[in-house]
């Protein structure tokens, strides 16, 4: 009995035994199957997202941009381009490529952006390439890089509001491109619209026929598939050779805190596949390409790019190392570089300085950043006395400054404080005396601190530029006025049609930079436009304007101005140090000085404490000796006093 109780629970723990095992196994199997299966579907996932490839023959690519003045409908027409082909939704939102907090709180494009459209015509399959650009001139170098891998342009009208200033200066960027112009007028379901007039604008300054003249409405979606057809039909494939070795042209780049640095090219040549490497031809490092992407208008991955299309890699390249403009070809093969982009010239400085100087690393970072992806910004070390390390910018022009500073403050977080706008002049030294410090007889600056003696300048040059302003007859007269007294010359002046004028003035620089668009547009009514080139340097009579605190120079309250409106300029800034300055308890004075000669002045009176409060009666002798007592001891503490100026005062002052 006790042997078959002991032989059962002897086969009990067997059967527990091996049923446990078996569990265990099948667990582990479970496990392992669960792991593969998961593996399988992110290798599917992966096949899904990153081997889908887009190998469309040369003949059936198009490239092009959207070029128009500003507000003319280029955003909404490409919109209307991106629905029909399936892109996006319909009705998915407004302004798709306009996806900058900026743009949509300004209304206006700031940045070039691409999508490639699938799109079918007579039956055949075609790859569209589209850039939307900007239309501000602020903006110009942005367009110009965008053309560089199109064949053909959209030249966008408004039927109201007719030719303006920038549509003049976009379609003579893109003829000297030899890129094909489709001319279209929009917005012909507006009340006042009149596509005629329009047309015999076209005619009158660029020749354009009627035939050759689309008619559409970008809002109700009237004749966009006209659009699509004649880019189709009138735009060349892209003169490119998928035989040859890899090469391909940087045009933009931004920064993704993910990804790093995210360059946008267009394949000249060959074919490019992730896990390739690259190098780059400005910095000679290769790189291993991680990512391939077209912009439909979001990233869609694929494996290779061929020549002909544009599309976005990212290779773990650093900032500063991305540059526009730069040939990209495959490790250990050798090819002829593309031709670049000239830098831009910038036409306008201003000092840049953090709000604290411990926040000087972090602004650091966000302008590195931010001049990736707007590689017109010049960027320069800086120090003030008054406001610490900071940089000195240059810019295209007072709209991209105040578009720079917005984007650093909504993008990274940034506080800065950006200073008065200011040109660059050249002066011209006797060249005995120039050898010790400047070692050359001609010098630039931009800077008031970095103004060179008068007594060793034969001539200052200051930059010029030409201006285009197109407007309606009846506000010639005002506007004829406004540019004579900017030191504006009249060199062209020619009608467009029969109630719009051409006007073309040479004027300076600095004349521009500040309120001339502000007040042309109040003029005008809003109606007049105006677009400027540069127009090289003139000898100019300018003066180094000091501002004297008790006969005191501060040094960063100084400026350069026109030497006839000196006395003007330096009442302004009296009075300003005066709204701005603390009372202290001795009197101040303020004045704006050329060389030893004051030609402007205010005093801040002092706090005064009441002596006589004390007297209560006696004779007037009392009186007169304390007041007397009062007046030396202000007189002595005005000599020997220190007047401390706060930053607020600064910043007030030097802020545009």
């Amino acid at each position: 009995m006790i042997y078959l109780k002991m032989h059962n629970m002897h086969n009990m723990h067997n059967l527990l035994c091996t049923s446990i095992s078996r569990a265990i196994h099948n667990v582990k199997v479970f496990k392992q199957q669960r792991r593969w299966i998961y593996s399988s579907k992110i290798c599917f996932a992966a096949q899904i997202t990153t081997d889908v490839e887009y190998d469309i023959s040369v003949e059936a690519i198009r490239n092009f941009s959207i070029v128009a003045h500003v507000d003319h409908g280029k955003s909404t027409l490409a919109d209307r381009l991106l629905e029909l082909t399936g892109a996006i939704k319909v009705n998915s939102g407004k302004q798709v490529l306009d996806n900058l907090q900026v743009e949509r709180e300004r209304g206006i494009t700031v940045k070039a952006q691409t999508a490639s459209l699938n799109y079918m015509y007579q039956g055949k399959k075609h790859l569209l390439n589209l850039i939307d650009t900007p239309g501000h001139v602020d903006f110009s170098a942005e367009v110009q890089r965008s053309l560089s891998p199109c064949q053909g342009v959209i030249l966008l009208v408004d039927a109201n509001d007719g030719i303006q200033a920038q549509t003049v200066a976009n379609y003579y960027l893109a003829r000297e491109k030899d890129l094909v112009v489709i001319p279209v007028i929009n917005k012909i379901d507006l009340k006042n619209a009149n596509p005629e007039r329009v047309q015999n604008q076209l005619q009158a300054l660029f020749g354009i026929e009627d035939v050759d003249v689309i008619k559409i409405s970008a809002k109700l979606g009237i004749g966009i598939d006209k659009v699509l057809d004649a880019v189709v039909e009138k735009i060349p494939p892209p003169v490119v050779c998928r035989d040859e070795p890899f090469r391909a042209l940087i045009f933009d780049s931004w920064y993704d805190k993910h990804k790093g640095a995210i360059s946008l090219i267009y394949v000249k040549d060959g074919q490019l596949s992730v896990g390739k490497y690259i190098t780059s031809t400005y910095m000679k490092k290769s790189y291993e390409i991680r990512n391939i992407s077209l912009l439909r208008p979001r990233e869609e991955n694929v494996k290779t790019i061929f020549a002909g299309q544009v599309g976005t890699i990212s290779c773990n390249m650093k900032s500063k190392e991305t540059h526009i403009g730069d040939t990209l070809y495959l490790r250990h093969q050798s090819v002829d570089s593309l031709e670049g982009f000239k830098p831009p010239k910038p036409m306008v400085f201003a000092g840049v300085y953090p709000m604290d100087q411990s926040q000087f690393i972090s602004l650091q970072a966000a302008i590195d950043k931010l001049t990736l992806n707007d590689s017109a910004v010049t960027v320069a070390l800086e120090s003030s006395v008054a406001l610490g390390r900071g940089w000195r910018l240059g810019f295209l022009g007072l709209l991209h400054m105040e578009v720079f500073s917005q984007r650093l403050e909504q993008e990274y977080g940034a506080q800065p404080i950006i200073t008065a706008p200011a040109v660059t002049y050249k002066a011209k030294l006797f060249g005995s005396k120039s050898i010790a410090k400047y070692q050359s007889d001609t010098i630039t600056f931009n800077n008031p601190t970095h103004f060179p003696n008068p007594q060793v300048v034969t001539e200052f040059y200051e930059p010029m530029v030409m201006i285009t302003v197109i407007t309606p007859v009846d506000y010639m007269n005002g506007i004829t006025s406004l540019c004579r007294e900017r030191r504006g010359i009249e060199k062209l002046s020619k009608t467009i049609g029969s109630d719009r004028y051409m006007l073309q003035y040479i004027m300076p620089l600095c004349e521009i930079i500040l309120d001339f668009h502000d007040t042309l547009k109040s003029i005008s009514s809003g109606y007049a436009s105006f677009d400027y080139e540069d127009y090289g340097y003139q000898p100019s009579n300018i003066v180094k304007l000091d501002i004297l605190l008790n006969g005191k120079l501060v040094e960063e309250l100084s400026t350069i101005v026109y030497k006839d409106k000196a006395m003007q300029t330096g009442k302004k800034l009296c009075i300003k140090l005066l709204e701005t300055i603390p009372r202290q308890l001795f009197e101040i004075a303020i004045q704006a000085a050329i060389g030893g000669k004051v030609i402007a002045r205010e005093t801040l009176k002092a706090y005064r404490k009441d002596v006589t409060a004390k007297l209560y009666g006696g004779d007037v002798t009392r009186r007169k000796k304390l007041l007397a007592q009062q007046a030396e001891g202000k007189k002595k503490m005005r000599k020997i006093g220190t007047i401390s100026l706060p930053r607020d005062t600064f910043i007030s002052v030097l802020k545009k």
